[in-house]
């Protein structure tokens, strides 16, 4: 019974890291009507896009009314200028979904006419692979120092030797249940 018990807890902590690792759909705006002008600078999509965490494989989800509007994928330029004539992609099914394939920026407009100009577009920046998002805002750079005498010694990230250790205690847990 102890051993079942232990093969069970295992599993779920195996579950807990690789489910933070999958990709999920993430409804922009957050809710179902987002999709639209923003009635103030502080309702911008851009708002919600900042605070929020995309990863590749990821898809986004916009919910809205397909007779009315549609989301455009531009260039740079095209979110810019709020040009809806040459869009990378068009989509216009009410239910859009667009999975996010690399990392970098993804620019989004509507595409109806004068609803970009009002504010209905966000940027959606994609973490790269090796990113880690913990939270906690960088500290600025220190002001440099001149050292005299040898090389300096190259840092080391501890967040790897942990993330080693942990994978190395979690191999010899689910090894010692066999």
């Amino acid at each position: 019974m102890a051993v079942f018990s232990r093969t069970i807890s295992a599993l779920v902590l195996l579950l807990v890291v690789f489910s933070s690792c999958e990709a999920k759909e993430i409804l922009v705006g957050g809710k179902a009507d987002a999709w639209k002008i923003p009635s103030s600078q502080s309702d911008s999509l851009n708002q919600w896009a900042e605070s929020t965490r995309f990863r590749i494989g990821d898809s986004l989800v916009w919910k809205y009314d397909s007779g009315k509007d549609s989301v455009l994928q531009v260039n740079k330029e095209g979110y810019v200028s709020c040009n809806i004539s040459n869009p990378i992609e068009e989509y216009k099914d009410g239910n859009t979904k667009v999975k996010l394939s690399r990392s970098g920026p993804f620019y989004f407009i509507s595409g109806t006419k004068g609803n970009c100009e009002k504010g209905q577009k966000v940027v959606v920046v994609v973490l790269s692979p090796r990113s880690r998002y913990t939270g906690i805002s960088p500290a600025p750079a220190p002001a440099p120092v001149e050292f005299e005498g040898g090389p300096a010694v190259a840092p080391t990230s501890s967040a790897t030797k942990l993330q080693s250790g942990l994978l190395v205690a979690l191999g010899i847990f689910v090894l010692g249940l066999f």
